[in-house]
């Protein structure tokens, strides 16, 4: 295992317990992660914290990665994101509305492979994906909070820091630009 292995590889390094394959994991990814959880949330010290607590989930789950399923990148993308909601939601930020799905991230910080899972990844690198790549950053930031994120209108808000009637108008105008993008 080195700087230049394949992510996958990686990910099957891990899951038999090589600490090296999860250092070099974080080298890469690491910073970006780190660079789009700060777009949804303005507090360093909760980005922080999520992606540490990702990295251990990644960790702890390796083991259960498929590259069948989808690229390992969007994978952890999607156990970041996951786990930054969650802080929210316990630090107080965001309201508990009252209990989302668990999507297969149980107490234990185990990962389980979802539909979910699959669509994102599909979102992330298919046409969908460029066709997001092209929105302004706050519509972008609107529906990825709301549509991506599974994040209520409230809960978007009070993440993006403006208020509900912006977060809407911003997702409606965003809906309407990708149908556009996509036709």
């Amino acid at each position: 295992m080195g700087p230049d292995s394949d992510d996958a590889d990686l990910l099957q390094a891990v899951a038999a317990e090589r600490t090296e394959a999860l250092k070099i994991l974080h080298r890469r990814h690491a910073p970006w992660l780190r660079a789009r959880l700060a777009r949804r949330c303005a507090d360093p010290g909760l980005v922080d914290e999520a992606l540490q607590d990702a990295f251990v989930a990644v960790w702890r789950g390796a083991h259960r990665y498929r590259p069948a399923h989808g690229d390992a990148a969007a994978w952890m993308w999607t156990i970041a994101v996951r786990r930054l909601v969650s802080l929210l939601r316990r630090s107080g930020n965001i309201p508990e509305p009252g209990g989302l799905p668990d999507h297969g991230f149980g107490a234990a910080g185990g990962v389980t492979e979802s539909a979910e899972d699959a669509v994102l990844v599909g979102v992330e690198h298919g046409d969908l994906g460029t066709a997001l790549a092209r929105l302004s950053p706050d519509l972008r930031a609107a529906i990825q909070a709301t549509v991506l994120d599974g994040l209520t209108v409230r809960e978007a808000a009070r993440l993006l820091g403006v208020p509900e009637g912006t977060v809407k108008t911003r997702v409606m105008r965003a809906k309407a630009q990708l149908r556009g993008f996509l036709a």
